[in-house]
């Protein structure tokens, strides 16, 4: 997406479309790197932790740094994803999943 961006054959409304609530959990929770973002080049990215499982929200819940620790020990399997975000364009992708705890033994790392 990014490539086509550079490509003049999307612009910046079809790959800068977070969600109001993305950038808040952004803005209040999320993790500042050292990357800037490919799209402005005017912000840091932030990284933002969701967890989706069987005792959380429908909607999952956004995890602040060390939730993921004791969630993960709870017992119950997790779909966890993190997410970078430039809170100043808007632009957002998914940068990994993953799971943890539940009866395979996953654990945190």
């Amino acid at each position: 997406m990014v490539r086509e961006f550079r490509r003049g054959r999307l612009g910046r409304p079809d790959v800068c479309d977070a969600q109001p609530e993305l950038l808040r959990v952004a803005r209040n929770l999320g993790r500042e790197t050292s990357t800037s973002c490919p799209i402005c080049e005017q912000a840091n990215l932030v990284h933002v932790s969701f967890a989706f499982g069987p005792r959380l929200p429908p909607q999952g819940r956004a995890l602040a740094q060390g939730d993921l620790g004791r969630l993960g020990r709870s017992g119950d399997e997790l779909a966890c994803y993190v997410v970078e975000v430039c809170v100043e364009c808007s632009w957002n992708h998914l940068l990994r999943m993953f799971t943890v705890g539940g009866a395979s033994g996953n654990r945190v790392r």
